[in-house]
């Protein structure tokens, strides 16, 4: 089983089996193949706190703030529609995500075939034992009492082809525009990311202004300093030239 996690972030509890979790999904992110040019429709999945997308060919997924894309025997990662993707490692995968049943995957592994269309994939089969340690008890709720579905960010429709904002910008949108609070341990640690780099973004710019500032300041004192030196120069050399002409002078009287 893999162990390895991707990134450095926050260290947050996760469960008792996984002690802790991080995450990352910053710039540059990983490439996954999937370039969307426009917000996708999305559809709820009956009975799940899950959406999917029908219209992409992918194994594209929305649950509690976050897109979610199955690819590649990886699970992937994105608080916006089009990435930029981070890889998560399967044992902090939401189990709700887990969950989605087999016929939702509009690309679906090779390994699924034989596997019932109205139940979630068999993971543990896949994954193995180990894995299954870890998320024991993943595929076992009280299917009557699921919780309500996040909010869709539909303000992220504005936001297509050339307007699609840098990883960079995608915090500061998100947090003004997405007041939606997360509960699952992987969304939470990417949401409080998030806000942290949009506090920490006005005291950069506050410590670029000031060193911009003292640059300013420091200028025309050198302009100043130059300007006198100069000036100096002048005087020296009318000095010089009175000189030249005094001398010229007294030899004319001799």
């Amino acid at each position: 089983m893999r162990r390895a996690l991707i990134a450095t972030w926050m260290l947050l509890p996760f469960a008792p089996a996984v002690a802790q979790l991080s995450i990352n999904f910053g710039s540059p992110g990983v490439s996954i193949g999937i370039n969307l040019p426009v917000y996708p429709q999305l559809q709820r999945i009956p009975g799940y706190p899950v959406y999917y997308a029908p219209g992409v060919n992918s194994n594209y997924f929305f649950y509690d703030g976050m897109y979610w894309v199955y690819q590649g025997d990886n699970w992937y990662a994105s608080s916006w529609y089009n990435g930029p993707w981070g890889r998560v490692d399967p044992v902090y995968v939401p189990a709700y995500v887990l969950r989605v049943p087999v016929r939702y995957y509009r690309h679906a592994p090779a390994y699924f075939h034989g596997w019932r269309a109205d139940a979630a994939p068999r993971w543990g089969e896949h994954w193995g034992h180990s894995w299954e340690q870890n998320r024991s008890g993943w595929d076992q709720w009280n299917r009557s009492s699921s919780p309500a579905a996040a909010p869709l960010p539909t303000y992220q429709q504005q936001y297509s082809g050339n307007r699609y904002p840098q990883a960079s910008q995608q915090a500061a949108i998100q947090t003004q525009s997405y007041r939606y609070q997360p509960k699952d341990a992987v969304a939470r640690q990417h949401f409080e990311q998030q806000r942290t780099q949009v506090r920490s973004a006005p005291q950069e710019a506050q410590h670029h202004s000031q060193a911009q500032a003292a640059h300013e300041q420091h200028a025309p004192q050198a302009q100043e300093k130059g300007a006198h030196g100069k000036g100096h120069d002048k005087e020296k050399d009318k000095d010089k030239g009175k000189e030249k002409d005094k001398d010229k002078g007294h030899g004319q009287e001799r």
